[in-house]
């Protein structure tokens, strides 16, 4: 009865802490000491794509900067509504690569679930900013589907949780989940792609780790980290915990124009990611979708940045310089 009440506080403060967030611009500006006014490209009215930056993210920021990385991920500038060439709604191929509602398979031996389109933080680069969501259908009948296509593909070695962010769901709804993918003999692996321990770290409760490590598969929890100062006391304590629980950590960034397009910034963030038991995996070049040109770097600079990065700091902490190319058979490696 202990452990039931003290997971059950744990799933509080989380929820509780989602409750806080900002979803006002002038409340995150009035929080970090800014004026409208030191941000003349702000974008008043950033419908239907609004801001939503949980107070734990915010926290890391620094207070009278309008430059700050972490803020200049979040903040939606003017720029979002001018439409660039080659800049889709659709950037990765996801309705393309639709098996059933919520489920995709753009790769041999994995497919994709699609679980909820919810986020604690609205990322202005988000590929996913204009997913239809709403088409996806109800949560039982859409999960019932996906795992009768799952049951019946054998070749399916892997299944990826995603949305939206899938640790946005409740501990029991994720522990069903995942009690239903042990049973399908031949999967292997459970992968998920979250940015929750770092933005939302009370999120990483006792009850979700149990839920996360039910049943035979082996649990990946792939942490979407773009900047070292990101990864604060709460975010490292979330990741021991999921670590301790068995879980094998990955992390996934975005190369980003003013937030991380730096060799220092990149060594740093791979060195802060080790220490906590996190492995720099991918670095991936922006996904071309309408609102995010602002953020992009060439491939040309990416490229001079890793070999950058690749003197600085041992290989094991150089991360993959990739791209998602819509209809390829794996990512595509820029190395």
């Amino acid at each position: 009865m202990v452990a039931r009440s003290t997971v059950t506080c744990q799933t509080d403060q989380w929820q509780r802490d989602l409750a806080g967030a900002y979803r006002d611009i002038d409340a995150l500006l009035d929080a970090l000491r800014l004026s409208r006014t030191q941000i003349p490209d702000l974008d008043p009215e950033p419908s239907p794509f609004g801001i939503l930056v949980t107070r734990s993210f915010a926290a890391c920021m620094t207070p009278g900067d309008p430059t700050d990385p972490l803020l200049r991920q979040v903040l939606p500038l003017s720029a979002e509504r001018i439409l660039s060439p080659g800049f889709l709604s659709d950037p990765v191929g996801d309705i393309d690569a639709t098996r059933v509602p919520g489920l995709l398979q753009k790769y041999h031996g994995r497919a994709l679930m699609i679980v909820t389109g919810a986020c604690a933080v609205h990322c202005r680069y988000c590929f996913r900013r204009h997913f239809p969501y709403a088409d996806v259908g109800p949560t039982t009948e859409r999960w019932n589907a996906a795992l009768a296509h799952i049951a019946a593909d054998d070749s399916l070695r892997e299944i990826v949780l995603s949305g939206g962010d899938p640790l946005m769901m409740a501990d029991g709804q994720i522990a069903d989940l995942v009690e239903r993918l042990n049973g399908i003999g031949h999967l292997r692996r459970l992968r998920i792609h979250t940015r929750l321990p770092v933005v939302l770290p009370s999120r990483v409760s006792d009850g979700l780790c149990e839920a996360l490590t039910r049943g035979h598969l082996g649990t990946i929890v792939v942490v979407h980290a773009n900047h070292p100062r990101e990864l604060d006391a709460s975010a490292s304590t979330a990741l021991a915990r999921l670590r301790n629980a068995g879980i094998q950590l990955l992390n996934q960034s975005v190369l980003l124009r003013g937030v991380n397009d730096d060799p220092a910034v990149l060594a740093e963030l791979s060195e802060r990611l080790f220490d906590c038991g996190v492995i720099p995996y991918y670095i991936h070049q922006l996904d071309p979708v309408v609102g995010a040109g602002r953020f992009q770097v060439s491939d040309d600079r990416a490229r001079m940045l890793l070999d950058n990065l690749r003197a600085r700091i041992s290989g094991y902490l150089v991360p993959r310089l990739v791209r998602e190319i819509q209809g390829e058979g794996s990512k595509t490696w820029l190395g």
